[in-house]
């Protein structure tokens, strides 16, 4: 019984709300047949007019306005007849004037509309303006209170339904506060994960900073491509016309590559493996295919597929089409490499090696870094290719280095590395800065035809850069001009990265910022020219 007290107030306010709603309910003031609708113009407790088409209550003012325009066009309502006039213009004013005020200024909150003056009461579209349908100024305000009378019904009632709210408040409060705390942690955790994302994801590259890449410890995608070119050994062959010497394109550290048509249409690289490949174990092979599965950059040579049956071991690759960097610098392409051309390219592969670095599922050594490894597109963008020699660095995160057989290409090789066989990312390091000096020189690293002094290319640059004679060291084909200061900084970050000793070169990542820097240097002074 005492729980029957509280909810008498609340059962006290419903029924009052109900009367107020069911007062609001309009009275037929005017009804005619006008086609086929049933048209009623109804009265408000207010003294508001409302439009019903076929007993139902037209909301929409402009539809309501159509209406009553349609009906006075087709004759069924007439202006000359007085004793309906009222109601006619009630509802005309209601639809017609109204609805073209609001449909300016449907996005104005209500307390900033202007309250309409007199001279805008004059209906413009109004088709009984000449006919006297019109009443007095009076009778404008009239029908503008009114309506405010109308605007206050619904207020009315969301104050007697804000009033039960306290009945029933207190007994879902500590399960509203709960679900409260929750809402507000959930929010917290949203826009936590929002602004990780958008700051990794949204941030454009400028020459300040490196773009951005995957999370190191983020697994890499799985590259769906490999093994979307399955292809047997006989369609291989048929492909590169048994692997004719037309279709040579050179030789990598895994085998020779192959330019092969496929079927389709579509052009690919074919790598096929030494014989010497063989006299390693068979997981040796598909552990170095599932490594290049698992990488993904726009300046590394994409993996499409392998094949290893029989006596046939085959991994094929994307072709790209403008031959390798070697080639021209060599001048084997009928061009010169510009020396924008050339910076662009030294930044590609300073991102491919960081990338292997640093951002790969498994920290990534190349060990084979050289001009003949980097391929050119059609746009002269670089991509590293030839992944014969690369090795996963070292799983445990203690760990510095890895120890192995040296590997690699004279001229390029970390001197620590065949020194001591630890293996580290430093060593990709190291033949970077002789590939920089080999770009910016066009000189091979071991040059065995020339003077003693200028076999070892790095060894005579340093000389040549101490000497004060930097621009000696530039390619004599290159005809842009090349700032002094931009030219010493591209020198010395060389020199840093073929240190001698891992401890003192940068690390890819330190070098692909430089290079950016330079690279706005160098835009700089173009522009000053």
């Amino acid at each position: 019984m005492a729980s029957f007290f509280p909810l008498l107030p609340a059962t006290l306010l419903v029924l009052l709300c109900s009367s107020l709603a069911l007062a609001s309910v309009s009275e037929p003031a005017l009804s005619w047949t006008c086609g086929d609708d049933q048209v009623a113009i109804l009265d408000t407790p207010g003294g508001g007019r409302n439009l019903s088409v076929n007993g139902e209550l037209v909301h929409d003012r402009v539809l309501g306005c159509d209406k009553l325009r349609s009906y006075y066009e087709s004759g069924c309502l007439r202006c000359g007849e007085q004793s309906d006039s009222e109601a006619w213009r009630g509802a005309w004013k209601h639809y017609c004037r109204q609805g073209s005020e609001s449909s300016k200024e449907e996005n104005i909150p209500r307390k900033l509309l202007r309250q309409p003056s007199m001279s805008d009461a004059k209906i413009q579209d109004d088709p009984c303006e000449n006919m006297g349908v019109h009443g007095n100024n009076q009778d404008d305000n009239d029908a503008l209170e009114r309506q405010d009378h109308l605007l206050a019904v619904p207020g009315v009632i969301l104050l007697c339904c804000g009033l039960m709210i306290p009945c029933f408040h207190a007994e879902k409060k500590e399960v509203s506060r709960h679900n409260t705390t929750s809402i507000q942690r959930n929010a917290v955790e949203s826009i936590s994960s929002f602004d990780v994302s958008t700051s990794s994801e949204k941030v454009p590259p400028t020459p300040h900073r490196i773009p951005p890449s995957p999370s190191r410890f983020a697994p890499s995608p799985q590259i769906a491509r490999v093994g979307s070119v399955n292809l047997t050994v006989q369609q291989i062959l048929r492909a590169t016309q048994n692997f004719s010497p037309s279709f040579k394109l050179g030789e990598g550290g895994f085998g020779t590559v192959y330019r092969a048509v496929l079927p389709d249409g579509q052009v690919v690289a074919v790598k096929r493996a030494k014989k010497d490949q063989f006299a390693g174990p068979t997981d040796e092979f598909s552990n170095e295919v599932d490594l290049l599965a698992k990488i993904d950059h726009r300046n590394l040579v994409r993996l499409l597929g392998f094949t290893d049956k029989g006596h046939e071991r085959i991994i094929i690759t994307e072709y790209v089409p403008n031959g390798t960097l070697r080639d021209h610098l060599d001048g084997q392409y009928g061009r010169v490499l510009d020396f924008n051309q050339r910076l662009e390219i030294a930044i590609d592969v300073a991102h491919a090696l960081t990338y292997l670095h640093l951002y790969a599922e498994k920290t990534i050594i190349h060990r084979d870094v050289k001009s003949s490894n980097i391929l050119l597109t059609e746009s002269f963008r670089a991509k590293v290719s030839d992944f014969g020699f690369a090795r996963s660095g070292p799983s445990d995160t203690e760990k510095t280095h890895i120890s192995t057989k040296v590997k690699g290409t004279a001229g390029y090789l970390d001197p620590e590395y065949l020194r001591t066989y630890q293996l580290t990312p430093k060593s990709d390091v190291f033949s970077f800065g002789i590939l920089l000096v080999e770009i910016l020189s066009a000189r091979r690293p071991v040059e065995l035809k020339r003077a003693a002094e200028e076999r070892i290319t790095i060894r005579w640059t340093f000389k040549k850069f101490n000497e004060g004679n930097m621009r000696e060291i530039l390619d004599p084909l290159l005809e842009d001009p090349v700032d002094d200061e931009v030219l010493e900084k591209l020198l010395s970050l060389a020199f840093q990265c073929a240190a001698p000793t891992r401890e003192d070169r940068p690390t890819m990542k330190e070098v692909g910022e430089q290079l950016w820097e330079i690279r706005k240097e160098y835009g700089k002074s173009v522009r000053r020219v």
